[in-house]
């Protein structure tokens, strides 16, 4: 791998603040001394070597609330985007850690009770506990009103049965954020957050999953696990809600992982134009390969637009951002997916070589246009909230 030459002129736009480029030049610098060469031999033994090293430098601390041994009040999505940005051009496995720990966690901030968040928060942070998001089923995915994991009320707790599947840290994490149909209602309406222990009786590990750019996921089976009442997050009925406020959130930053996949492609493109000779001439020298390099820069910087624009208005509006965070999570991995394939031939056969950086970045880049909600899920999302704009027109 070369050495990832970065444009940092956008950290001058006016969406950040002086403590947001403080954060991308303090980061970058740790990365290049802590986030090196990691052995992803073993994906779970990486995960929790990597969860320390974050928790030691303090970037878990990110994720969140000061009153919890956080950095602010609130998530400052900014720092989020530019934390998941970084770590994603050093290492595709380091940003998930990352990313897991927020998304595993920030259900319980949203709508945790005070004793719930004192339980878990201040151990996301400090990385002794590694946090999951269980939401995703076999046969509903994105379809996520028709889960059929089931929580029945009995006196003072639930008892819940069903299966969750390509969770991630499944079979890792000390604790999952379980989503479940408490039957108040039909679809949406009737479901429920939860947090579950990971050593909870009738709690098991069917399957771990192996997939291209390998994580740790698993598929979960629940048989009668007993939760205490309070360990629901908000009220019966808020799952779907509590779900899609966690995700309105966490969903700008998966566009920032793939705009920091995209960035590492982009250097490592350039950089072999640079290197390579083609016809007795530098590569850089033909037209096609400048008009590949002009598109993929263009595709960075748009995609870079539309993050910290969605990551700007949640920290300054104070509202949701269900619309911008769409374009930015669609916009940001369709192109990010381009951007790479461009770089891959630009290296021509070496970039499928395995252990090569772009035949790397190629395998991690493609389960983002899938998670949090496919592309075709953020088509319709952005459409709806168009469309709210005409009613009544």
């Amino acid at each position: 791998m070369s050495e990832i030459i970065i444009d940092q002129s956008y950290l001058e736009w006016p969406f950040f603040e002086d403590h947001h480029r403080n954060l991308a030049n303090d980061l970058e610098s740790w990365c290049q001394k802590n986030i090196k060469d990691i052995d992803h031999s073993d994906v779970d033994q990486a995960c929790k070597d990597i969860l320390q090293k974050l928790a030691e430098g303090g970037w878990l601390k990110y994720v969140i609330p000061k009153a919890y041994g956080g950095i602010f009040d609130d998530f400052d999505v900014r720092s989020l985007c530019i934390i998941r940005e970084t770590l994603a051009r050093h290492d595709g496995l380091a940003d998930f850690v990352f990313a897991m720990q927020g998304l595993g966690s920030g259900t319980i901030t949203l709508f945790g009770s005070e004793e719930n968040k004192t339980e878990y928060l201040p151990f996301v942070a400090n990385g002794e506990k590694m946090a999951a998001f269980a939401l995703t089923e076999l046969e509903s995915g994105s379809d996520v009103a028709n889960m059929t994991t089931t929580a029945e009320l009995n006196d003072d707790h639930y008892i819940i049965n069903g299966a969750k599947t390509f969770i991630s840290n499944g079979g890792i994490a000390d604790y999952y954020v379980l989503f479940a149909t408490t039957g108040d209602a039909p679809g949406a309406k009737g479901l429920s957050a939860f947090i579950l222990d990971a050593d909870t009786a009738g709690l098991e590990v069917t399957e771990r999953i192996n997939v291209t750019a390998p994580h740790p996921l698993a598929t979960l089976s629940f048989k009668n696990c007993k939760i205490e009442k309070t360990k629901r997050l908000g009220n019966s009925g808020d799952g779907f809600k509590a779900a899609m406020a966690t995700l309105d959130i966490f969903r700008t930053t998966v566009g920032a992982a793939a705009l920091g996949f995209s960035r590492c492609a982009l250097s490592e493109a350039a950089t072999r134009t640079n290197e390579r000779n083609l016809f007795g001439a530098p590569l850089n020298n033909l037209q096609l390969v400048q008009g590949m390099l002009a598109e993929c820069a263009t595709d960075v910087d748009t995609s870079a637009l539309l993050i910290y624009r969605a990551a700007w208005t949640r920290d300054t509006k104070e509202r949701r951002v269900t619309r911008e965070a769409a374009m930015a999570k669609m916009h940001s991995t369709e192109t990010a997916q381009q951007v790479i394939d461009k770089a891959i031939q630009i290296f021509g056969g070496q970039g499928v070589v395995s252990g090569v950086k772009v035949e790397e970045l190629y395998r991690e880049i493609r389960a983002l246009r899938i998670y949090e909600g496919a592309t075709e899920v953020q088509k319709v999302i952005i459409a709806r909230e168009l469309l709210k704009s005409y009613e009544g027109i």
